[in-house]
């Protein structure tokens, strides 16, 4: 290490559990996140503080003006560019002794193998049951250890799993839950702030080898109460024995039938829109059309018109392409989802 690096992290290296070996092990330790949002911001934030040697950033969204309530590394000037571009260029600009590598594309079943196979630890702050049991299936494959974190609301939650033949994230969630799935819901702005601390001390213990690890332990706390419990699970064999990638019923890109933002305004006679946000979200902003929430097109489908062309949209496509996929099973043959939502839309 060079006398510059021994004095920045001179707190650490004076702690006898790291010290200049443990320091070392950072420095040495390739690192990468899923996702550069309320959680993929602190983790990053701190990991590079921390001094890992090497940070790879995925993620293919761009930041919205939304997100800067919680993702505290973005200013209102990075609006519209990628997320996982900016990131990198902020977190390397704060420690000039780690590289930072951005991968500014989605996770996919054809590149989560090739990309995740070059780091050491992957750190899951996806927002979506679909990406989680992916990354967790290719942490499998690949036999890398996987830190988990997730928030909804007020809650959090964070655990480690596939480390030295632990459980894994299906252990512990057989099933995909229905509760937010693919939705935006409301989040506490400090909420991701305080998981995300959470899960960069696990990859720091994790690089180190000091401490106990969540391993097996999933911790759950609420930020209203500041009540913490820790629940223990055991691993299943069957959900070691994974040999592919394969589609999730969860996954928020699924193969629907879609239509651009701009050739649905160019249409002469314009579909009939049905946006399937929440009351609260169609208050703020909306583009017309027919209100009806995902949960009540569940319930209720003969709502959607059967008889002429339909575009269902949402925020940002995901909630949409659920939709179509639903109706589409359901005898609606002429219906689309707007690709990319009304997000799409503010950007032209």
């Amino acid at each position: 290490m060079t006398s510059g690096e021994l004095n920045r992290y001179s707190r650490h290296i004076s702690l006898p559990e790291i010290g200049l070996a443990g320091q070392q092990r950072l420095k040495q330790a390739r690192v990468v996140l899923v996702g550069a949002g309320g959680l993929g911001c602190p983790v990053g934030q701190y990991l590079t503080a921390a001094g890992v040697g090497t940070l790879g950033i995925i993620d293919g969204d761009v930041v919205e003006e939304s997100n800067l309530q919680r993702q505290i590394l973005f200013s209102p000037e990075h609006v519209g560019q990628p997320k996982a571009t900016v990131a990198a260029t902020l977190l390397a600009r704060q420690n000039p002794y780690s590289q930072v590598v951005a991968h500014p594309v989605f996770l996919t079943r054809d590149n989560a193998l090739s990309i995740l196979s070059d780091y050491d630890i992957v750190v899951d702050g996806s927002d979506n049951f679909a990406t989680r049991y992916l990354v967790n299936d290719a942490c499998v494959l690949l036999g890398k250890p996987l830190v988990f974190g997730s928030i909804y609301k007020f809650d959090g939650q964070v655990s480690v799993f596939n480390h030295e033949n632990g459980p894994t994230y299906r252990c512990l969630y057989p099933e995909p839950s229905e509760l937010a799935a693919c939705a935006e819901v409301g989040v506490l702005g400090v909420l991701p702030g305080l998981t995300g601390c959470l899960m960069a001390s696990e990859v720091i213990k994790l690089v180190t080898g000091v401490g106990d690890l969540l391993s097996g332990t999933l911790l759950v706390f609420n930020a209203l109460t500041l009540s913490f419990n820790t629940f223990s699970f055991t691993a299943d064999p069957v959900n070691k024995s994974i040999t592919a990638l394969t589609p999730s019923e969860t996954d928020c890109a699924l193969p629907v039938p879609e239509i651009t933002v701009s050739d649905w305004l160019a249409q002469t006679n314009r579909s009939f829109l049905v946006d399937v946000r929440e009351p609260h979200e169609y208050e703020r902003e909306n583009m017309g059309g027919q209100l009806l929430p995902l949960a009540e097109l569940y319930k209720h489908p003969e709502r959607v018109p059967s008889d002429r062309p339909v575009v269902i949209h949402c925020q940002s496509g995901a909630r949409s392409r659920k939709a179509v996929a639903f109706l589409r099973a359901q005898g609606y043959q002429n219906v689309l989802s707007l690709q990319g939502g009304l997000n799409a839309l503010k950007r032209l």
